[in-house]
């Protein structure tokens, strides 16, 4: 990846893939500068792939906002083992699971994402997940589908295959 630091900074060049949490994965299309409210500065101007969105991020921001760089092949290695695992499963009430399902996609780590897909899949298969918990899934697919689109070095087929993994609606994972 070609990033730099300078001074606690992260700098990327224009075209790197970027994991936003917020929105899922990206690409950087420009670097500008913008006056707003009199004061310039400069933006990375960021492409998202889902709900094909334009977000504009002043570059003093960028690495207070936990964006960043699309994982490598590695990551997306150690994330499929998760999905080969097997694990007993303590219940955790509703309220606590979600909060700690919502700071793990908020983190924007892969692999953490990963594991909520990896819980609610297995939850959805021994009973019906809750419409916030379909909604958590739906999201947390979507981000990491989206990054998956941008890690170098995987070919596409694997790509599809893994997607069609994330994606099962009932998953023997026990």
């Amino acid at each position: 990846m070609r990033k730099q630091l300078y001074g606690g900074d992260t700098l990327f060049q224009i075209g790197d893939g970027i994991f936003y949490p917020m929105h899922g994965a990206g690409r950087i299309e420009s670097l500008e500068e913008k006056e707003i409210l009199g004061k310039k500065q400069l933006y990375y101007s960021i492409k998202m792939l889902i709900g094909d969105m334009k977000v504009m991020i002043p570059k003093v921001q960028i690495s207070k906002l936990n964006i960043r760089p699309v994982a490598d092949l590695d990551s997306v290695k150690n994330i499929a083992k998760i999905f080969e695992r097997n694990e007993d499963r303590e219940s955790i009430p509703w309220k606590q699971r979600n909060k700690i399902f919502m700071d793990k996609i908020k983190s924007g780590d892969m692999q953490e994402i990963a594991e909520v897909i990896y819980s609610l899949l297995y939850m959805q298969s021994e009973d019906k997940l809750n419409t916030s918990e379909r909604r958590m899934l739906d999201q947390a697919q979507k981000f990491l589908m989206s990054e998956l689109k941008l890690v170098e070095g995987m070919s596409e087929l694997k790509k599809d295959k893994f997607i069609s993994k994330l994606t099962q609606d009932t998953v023997s994972l026990a």
